[in-house]
């Protein structure tokens, strides 16, 4: 029998473990900072500790795509999403194992792509209105801008038009939960939250606050009660009616199991597209070049009508922004796997219970996979590469890759493409760069030129 042996000649580079905390309070002041000096002084694996958490940060496309894809069954979700599940409950992006299979075998219908395009006219409809709302030379927060949008999209995608009435407090929950992910990785954490600190209050309230707006949809739905029936199925009728494939006979799911993946859709799908967007914008409102070749390709293809379903797979330029805008500011910047099982990297043992992190915003600028990896380039999209798979991730990848992939492709371009029929954006502020669960831009303040 042929065994693998790890031959640890060497130990694992980085910084010194003599100094308790020194790492994590250095993660804390700037992530993004930290995460590039450690790769940049100790190479594409380096080790640190969180307190007792050992943490290795992996930087090879190749090692990543091992981590994610070949050898995903020895890793669990990372410690964060561990600790969020006192927010999403047991919902696909925290579930594992065979809870986690089937649960994604009963949702994956709800994100096909017939599905999908099904949701693109409240997508385009709400970026119609939204541009209709917008004053000429108007400064606009543009972070705040588009989670009001995103949410409204999300809202009724996901519960019809209920969730309008509450999108103020809906929002500040929203708000209120990220925040707490900035937290996440605090040692001891278990033992602070049940304080009457204003940080978990604040994140109790948040959470009793959207499980009031979810379950009163559900109890609507399941009751056909809704004073306001939505005139097509939205996500929270179909997971009413999902069933595992596998074991169509089983029943539905709980209450309580479609609160979980209900929470998060809304989360992600709200936090993640919210902030893309804004991003997107900062990027065109620097550079005029491209935003024209935006603008051209939108008058080619859409000849002055509002774009439609049918429009995305034509608007090539548009995606490419798209893509361009994810690899330089990815909404979700880092991930992290827990290994449950004895792993070898680069010859370096991983044992059980140590955390392994990648990140995209390494990744997505490391001058070895992309040239120029500082320059916002849409045309690199349209050049053949030779670059690894894994050197671009911002949906992760394997068994648990963003199933909402598609909704957020769909959703992001034809947002774009909406909105910039009408308005352009010319930066008034400079964001700050927020590392939490995502990349948010804070302090974005943009000045709107009706074109």
């Amino acid at each position: 029998m042929a065994l693998t042996v790890a031959l640890d000649a060497k130990p694992v580079p980085g910084p010194s473990p003599w100094l308790p905390g020194a790492s994590f309070l250095k993660f804390r002041r700037d992530p993004l900072t930290f995460f590039a000096d450690t790769q940049h002084t100790y190479g594409d694996i380096a080790r640190f500790t969180f307190g007792p958490q050992e943490v290795y940060l992996v930087s090879d496309p190749e090692w990543i795509e091992d981590v994610l894809v070949n050898s995903a069954k020895k890793f669990h979700k990372g410690v964060a999403l561990q600790r969020a599940k006192r927010l999403l409950g047991e919902g696909l992006l925290t579930a594992e194992g065979k809870a986690h299979l089937k649960q994604r075998r009963t949702i994956q219908p709800l994100f096909h792509r017939q599905q999908v395009q099904r949701f693109a006219e409240a997508m385009v409809k709400h970026a119609v209105r939204w541009r209709e709302s917008i004053a000429a030379h108007a400064t606009i927060d543009m972070t705040h801008e588009m989670a009001a949008l995103t949410l409204a999209i999300v809202g009724e995608t996901l519960f019809s038009s209920n969730v309008q009435s509450d999108a103020d407090e809906v929002r500040e929950a929203l708000t209120a939960a990220v925040q707490s992910f900035g937290i996440a990785f605090l040692p001891g954490l278990e033992y602070f939250e049940k304080l009457p600190l204003p940080m978990f209050v604040r994140v109790r309230k948040a959470r009793e606050r959207l499980d009031a707006v979810i379950h009163r949809v559900i109890a609507e739905r399941r009751s056909g009660g809704s004073e306001d029936p939505p005139l097509q199925p939205d996500l929270v009728s179909m997971l009413l009616a999902a069933r595992d494939p596998e074991n169509p006979d089983e029943g539905g799911m709980s209450d309580q199991q479609i609160r979980d993946e209900a929470m998060t859709i809304f989360l992600a799908g709200h936090e993640t597209t919210a902030n893309l967007m804004a991003w997107t914008w900062h990027l065109l409102g620097a550079h005029p070049q491209i935003e024209a070749a935006l603008h051209a390709e939108l008058a080619r293809v859409l000849d002055g009508r509002t774009p439609s379903v049918d429009d995305v797979p034509k608007l090539e330029y548009t995606r490419a922004v798209i893509a361009e805008s994810m690899r330089m500011y990815p909404p979700v910047w880092t991930m992290g796997r827990r290994a449950i099982e004895t792993h070898v990297i680069a010859g370096h043992t991983i044992e059980p219970g140590a955390l392994v992190i990648m990140s995209q915003w390494i990744v997505h600028h490391d001058p070895r996979w992309w040239s120029s990896p500082d320059s916002f380039t849409p045309d690199r999209w349209a050049e053949k590469s030779d670059r690894p798979k894994y050197a671009y991730f911002p949906f992760g990848g394997g068994s648990r890759i963003c199933i909402g992939e598609s909704f957020a492709w769909t959703e992001a371009i034809l947002l774009l493409a909406s909105i910039a029929q009408r308005w352009t954006f010319r930066p008034v502020t400079a964001p700050v760069l927020e590392p939490r669960i995502t990349l948010r831009p804070k302090g974005l303040s943009m000045r709107a030129v009706l074109r």
